[in-house]
């Protein structure tokens, strides 16, 4: 039997008001460092220099895909077939599923070719508090949990409730970045979402009568991708940190001397960082580096700092990857003005695909979303609802091309003009 703590523990939280810990495990992991460290690390990267509220923690958001996992076992263990094994294994998997996450995680991973998927299981199983308390309950279950997260288990129910198209993960996040962000566009209505869900086999299901609230849920997950997510000021700071890692990577590599050692950044330059380096980098560390660069006698690598730090960021046009003559026009253009376009011109592309039915030997397989009629029946979502029929498997596609405005309009060479009149500045 699980051990309960003699007082159940709580958080107050400003979306689900409060977060309920009644089990030691829980209380346990959440207390490791290497949870703790989510603390450091925001959850939105660099979207807190678009919406100024955006400043709130993969801590928080972890603790909010518990909390909502907390509950569907509250659901559902009305049923025979959802027992204590599932609760438990679901509950942990809720909380840790992003603990392998990094300081603005998604441009670290692509500059250093990382995932944060590795460094997830490197946590659950390596030698970490995180998995000498998962320890306490089997010498297996540490395996159990990375496997959920990795959505390898054989139990594909308790995967859906962490990784599906209607899953605690995407709850958390879209009622989360929409109050931080204060956006009105993602909120929907989570408590008939939870009253209307069932354990279905192999994945959740939704009663027919949740419909609409699950129509509700996909189209704010469609806004707050286009609003929030791919918002082109956010885009444009990513674009600059990816530059500057970029450039303080090959100037590592040409032997530059740093008049502050990169020390944290030595074994992510070399693409071979251990567990226990990745464990000592969060936002503030990044930071302070980017702080100290502004300072560098590398005009490029001090320039892009200056710039994110200051929030004076690359301006942008609506851009056809298509018209690859003007691109290369482009490109050669801010060679010639002294701009370098390696650093300082970006085509930059988001896409999203807000729901899809199962079309199998696709590269990314959906799991539809299914409801469940009143005689027993499932029906998939776009079937009955108009609304998602007209949105399902229909991927919109952005570009858009990034550069210094300034830069650019301060010249006064025939390359500077011949910039301004194919971006038409």
């Amino acid at each position: 039997m699980l051990e309960r703590l003699n007082e159940e523990k709580v958080f107050k939280d400003p979306v689900h008001r409060y977060i309920h810990v009644r089990y030691r495990l829980i209380w346990e992991l959440i207390g490791t460092k290497e949870f703790q460290r989510l603390r450091r690390v925001n959850q939105l990267g660099t979207t807190y220099l678009t919406f100024h509220g955006a400043e709130h923690s993969r801590f928080s958001h972890s603790l909010g895909v518990y909390e909502i996992v907390r509950r569907i076992n509250e659901i559902f263990s009305q049923y025979e077939s959802w027992d204590e094994e599932n609760r438990l294994l679901s509950m942990c998997a809720a909380l840790l599923h992003d603990v392998g996450h990094g300081p603005f995680s998604h441009s670290f991973e692509k500059v250093f070719n990382l995932d944060h998927e590795d460094f997830t299981r490197m946590i659950i199983l390596g030698d970490t508090e995180i998995n000498q308390v998962l320890r306490k309950v089997s010498e297996g279950f540490p395996e159990e949990v990375a496997d959920v997260i990795a959505k390898t288990h054989t139990n594909k129910l308790v995967v859906s409730l962490i990784s599906s198209q209607i899953d605690a993960d995407r709850m958390d996040y879209l009622l989360r970045d929409a109050y931080f962000t204060g956006v009105s566009y993602g909120h929907f209505d989570i408590e008939r979402i939870l009253r209307v869900m069932r354990p279905g086999g192999d994945q959740i299901v939704i009663k027919q009568s949740g419909m609409h609230a699950v129509e509700d849920y996909i189209m704010s997950r469609y806004q707050m991708y286009w609003q929030v997510y791919f918002h082109p000021v956010t885009r444009s700071a990513e674009v600059i940190l990816s530059k500057i890692l970029h450039r303080a990577k090959k100037l590592y590599a040409e032997g530059y001397a740093f008049k502050q050692e990169p020390v944290h950044f030595y074994s992510l330059f070399k693409e071979d960082i251990s567990l226990e380096d990745f464990l000592k980098l969060d936002d503030s560390v990044v930071k302070f580096y980017f702080q100290i660069w502004q300072e560098e006698d590398d005009a490029i690598l001090r320039d892009l700092c200056e710039r994110f730090m200051n929030r004076r960021l690359f301006k942008y046009v609506e851009f056809n990857p298509m018209q690859m003559n003007t691109w290369r026009e482009l490109y050669d253009s801010f060679k010639e003005a002294g701009i370098d376009p390696d650093y300082y011109l970006e085509m930059d592309s988001s896409s999203d695909l807000p729901y899809d039915f199962y079309r199998p030997g696709e590269e990314e397989e959906r799991l539809p979303i299914h409801l469940l009629k009143p005689g027993g029946d499932l029906r998939e979502l776009s079937r009955e609802s108009e609304v998602v029929e007209a949105i399902s498997g229909k991927k919109r596609t952005d570009h858009k091309l990034y550069f210094p405005q300034d830069l650019i309009l301060e010249g006064t060479s025939d390359a500077t003009r011949r910039i301004k009149s194919l971006l038409n500045l």
